[in-house]
């Protein structure tokens, strides 16, 4: 199973994104995406989180990182 996991993107040079995730931090492609991106935005990485997959809504992204917070918290009760 594959979970995607929500980054918010920290900085951008070129091509590329640094985005965090829970504290942790990783650089991707953009090159795949359709749409421009900023600083602030989040993104769905691809497998293995080399590239970008996707821009996702800023609400939808904060739910998935409250549930996945969650299912994370429970794991360590």
């Amino acid at each position: 199973m594959c979970m995607a996991v929500p980054s918010r993107i920290v900085a951008i040079d070129g091509e590329f994104a640094t985005v965090e995730a829970f504290g942790v931090t990783r650089t991707c492609s953009l090159m795949l995406l359709a749409e421009p991106v900023a600083v602030g935005d989040y993104l769905v990485l691809g497998a293995g989180g080399s590239f970008a997959a996707e821009k996702v809504p800023e609400e939808t992204a904060l739910a998935a990182l409250e549930y996945l917070a969650e299912v994370l918290e429970a794991g360590h009760a």
